[in-house]
C-alpha cells in the first residue's frame, strides 16, 4: 500500500481487522480501542453542532460551521498526528482540537466569544485555535492556511524538528491562487506537509463539477512532482490509513502528499447559508444513507465492541455535557474592552499605553451614573 514517490495517485480503502493496543497508533491500522475513542469523538461533534446551530438560530450565537457528516474526514485524519505535529485547519477542524485533548468549555466560549474565550473573542466563531493543542486560527479567505502550513513545516525541517504540518482545505480551496503556491513550494522544497483536502461536493452552492475539470483532486498533486491518493471520506478507517502513511513520509523526509477525502456536507455550508436553494434533496439523502457515524457504529457492533441499547444512554450522556458547558459558558462575563491592547508587542510602546489610558478614562466616563439634570 506504499505512496508512489513520482506524483502518481491511488486509491485507498480499508476494512481489515484494526491492529492490537497502542502500537497501532504508528501505522495504518487502528486498534478496537481507537476506533472506539474516534466513535466517541466523532458523536460529540455531532451533539456539539446541533445545539451550536440551534443557538444560532435563537440569536445566541452569531454564526456557525457544522462538521455534520464529515466528522471521519476531520477527525480520522488528526488522529494519525503526533502530540508536537501542527494543525492548519479550514472551516470545520475545530473538533480537532477536543480529540486532541482541548477543553469543551472554553472551546463553546471561544462561539459565544466572552471572557472565557481563550483568544479573548478575537475570531469569528467556529474559528477556534490554540497553542496547546497546536492548531493555528484560520483566517476565513480560503486557502491562505496552505502556504502557511508550508512554510511552518519548512522552517522546522531546517532547524531540526521533526514535526509534521497538515493542512486542511476543501474543493473550492483548490481553485486559490494560495492552493497553486502551497503546493508548488511544498513540491520544490519536499516539506513535510500533508494536504487534506475534504471534498465534500460544494464550495457554497458551487458544485465541484464547476470548480475544477480535472477527474479527481488527488490527481492535481502529479503536477507538483509529489503523491496524491483519494479516500472514501466517510470511512475512518481508510482516511486514518491514509494520513498516517502520509504523515510518516513526510516525517522521514519524503516530502508531502494530497489526501482527497470524498466526503459530504450534510447541512449548510454555514449558519448564513440555506443549501435548500442550490441542492437537490435527492443527493442528500443518499449521501445521508452513508453517514460516516452510523457506519462506524455498524463496524464496532461487528467487532463486539458497542451494543445498540448503549447509543441513548450515549447521547444523553453527552447532551448533559454539552449543556452544561453551554451554561457554564454562558454565565461568563463579556470580554473587558481594556484588553483590546493586549498581546500587540511585547513590550507596550508609550503610544499604545497612551490609548490604553485614554480607553480607560472613556470608559469609565460611561459607566458612572449621569449627573441629574438642573431644573429651569
Amino acid at each position: 500500500m506504499g505512496l508512489a514517490q513520482n506524483g502518481a495517485t491511488r486509491e485507498v480503502a480499508a476494512g481489515a481487522p484494526p491492529g492490537k493496543g497502542k502500537e497501532a497508533r504508528g501505522g495504518p491500522m487502528l486498534s478496537g480501542e481507537d476506533l472506539l475513542r474516534l466513535y466517541l469523538a466523532m458523536v460529540l461533534v455531532r451533539v456539539l453542532d446541533q445545539r451550536m446551530m440551534t443557538l444560532q438560530r435563537q440569536g445566541r450565537v452569531g454564526f456557525y460551521g457544522a462538521c455534520t457528516g464529515q466528522e471521519a474526514a476531520c477527525l480520522g485524519s488528526a488522529y494519525a498526528l503526533r502530540e508536537n505535529d501542527w494543525i492548519f485547519p479550514s472551516l470545520r477542524e475545530g473538533g480537532a482540537m477536543l480529540l486532541r485533548g482541548f477543553p469543551l468549555l472554553p472551546y463553546v466560549c471561544q462561539v459565544l466569544g466572552n471572557s472565557g474565550d481563550p483568544t479573548k473573542g478575537r475570531q469569528m466563531p467556529s474559528h477556534q485555535s490554540a497553542r496547546s493543542v497546536r492548531q493555528v486560527s484560520w483566517s476565513s479567505c480560503i486557502g491562505t492556511q496552505l502556504p502557511q502550513a508550508v512554510g511552518a513545516a519548512w522552517a522546522a525541517r531546517r532547524q531540526g524538528d521533526e514535526l509534521v504540518a497538515l493542512a486542511y482545505l476543501g474543493d473550492g480551496a483548490t481553485s486559490s491562487g494560495d492552493f497553486h503556491a502551497a503546493m508548488n513550494f511544498a513540491g520544490v522544497l519536499r516539506a513535510p506537509v500533508v494536504f487534506l483536502c475534504q471534498n465534500n461536493h460544494w464550495s457554497i452552492s458551487l458544485p465541484t463539477s464547476r470548480q475544477t475539470a480535472s477527474e479527481s483532486i488527488a490527481i492535481k498533486a502529479v503536477a507538483y512532482g509529489f503523491p496524491g491518493a483519494k479516500v472514501d471520506g466517510n470511512d475512518v478507517e481508510a482516511v486514518y490509513a491514509a494520513t498516517a502513511e502520509a504523515v510518516a513520509r513526510a516525517r522521514a523526509g519524503g516530502g508531502p502528499t494530497l489526501i482527497e477525502a470524498e466526503t459530504y456536507r450534510i447541512g449548510a455550508h454555514s449558519s448564513s447559508d440555506d443549501p435548500t436553494r442550490y441542492r437537490d434533496p435527492a443527493e442528500v439523502e443518499a449521501w445521508m444513507a452513508k453517514d460516516p457515524i452510523d457506519r462506524l457504529r455498524h463496524r464496532l457492533e461487528g467487532l463486539g465492541l458497542w451494543e445498540a441499547g448503549r447509543e441513548a444512554a450515549l447521547q444523553a450522556e453527552l447532551q448533559a455535557q454539552v449543556a452544561a458547558a453551554i451554561e457554564q459558558a454562558e454565565a461568563l462575563p463579556k470580554v473587558a474592552p481594556e484588553t483590546l491592547f493586549d498581546d500587540v508587542y511585547a513590550e507596550e510602546p508609550w503610544n499604545l499605553s497612551e490609548q490604553r489610558r485614554e480607553l480607560t478614562r472613556g470608559l469609565a466616563a460611561r459607566r458612572r451614573p449621569s449627573e441629574p439634570s438642573k431644573a429651569v
